[in-house]
């Protein structure tokens, strides 16, 4: 496993991009500083023109990969979501018992994030707190019909239906999976957010995790599903 991770490239839809970052120096520094800057002003806040004095480059060179700076949001959200499916995939490979697969896979969703050194240019730490804060700024947009037909967001779907396979195998006749999943994926978010932001509404804090409140949520779901049968 460990040999695959080394040569491990997530693969981000072409059409959010006009030159793959991944295919360059300069790209990849592009999207490492986007990820600090955007962490330290905002996304609201940041800027091409900004961007490029932190890399110390035109803000044309950055124009020559992403459009602009909301499909590189896109961008930086599809590649979070694609390196945590990798990550769900080859924890729960070779788990054969539905239940132990399912409660692994909400653990690597939930748990917090720790950076991978497979990803020189990439802080996951740093990525997963945009992906908390900015992501939603990705598809609460009037375009979002049409990106969603283009596959913007196929990454975070694709995860989604793995997880949605999972909670099938354990029950295939519970009513509301899809459901129950994007509970999950947005729910984890929140509870993140309301944990750094507002303490006081969440009951998510040191001495009990988010991983621990999405696993009974979706547990204690289909118990009482099962025992309703």
């Amino acid at each position: 496993m460990e040999r695959l991770l080394t040569n491990l490239k997530v693969n981000i839809n072409s059409k959010i991009y006009l030159k793959d970052p991944q295919s360059s120096d300069l790209g990849k520094r592009i999207v490492e500083n986007s990820i600090l800057l955007i962490d330290k002003i905002g996304f609201e806040q940041f800027t091409f023109r900004k961007l490029s004095k932190e890399i110390n480059s035109t803000e044309s060179s950055i124009y020559r990969y992403f459009e602009n700076k909301h499909k590189l949001l896109v961008y930086l959200s599809s590649w979070y979501w694609g390196w945590l499916e990798y990550r769900l995939v080859f924890a729960t490979n070779s788990i054969e018992n539905p239940e132990q697969k399912l409660r692994k896979a909400l653990e690597i969703i939930t748990q917090p994030v720790e950076q991978d050194m497979h990803f020189d240019h990439i802080n996951e730490v740093i990525l997963h707190k945009i992906v908390v804060s900015e992501s939603s700024k990705s598809f609460l947009t009037k375009e979002v019909d049409q990106e969603n037909k283009e596959g913007f967001f196929s990454i975070y779907k694709r995860l989604a239906y793995r997880l949605t396979e999972m909670i099938e195998e354990i029950d295939s006749s519970y009513s509301h999976p899809k459901s129950l999943v994007s509970i999950v994926l947005e729910g984890t978010l929140h509870q993140h957010f309301l944990r750094e932001h507002f303490p006081t509404i969440t009951n998510c804090n040191q001495r009990h995790s988010v991983t621990e409140f999405i696993t009974n949520l979706v547990f204690n779901n289909l118990k009482e599903h099962h025992g309703s049968k």
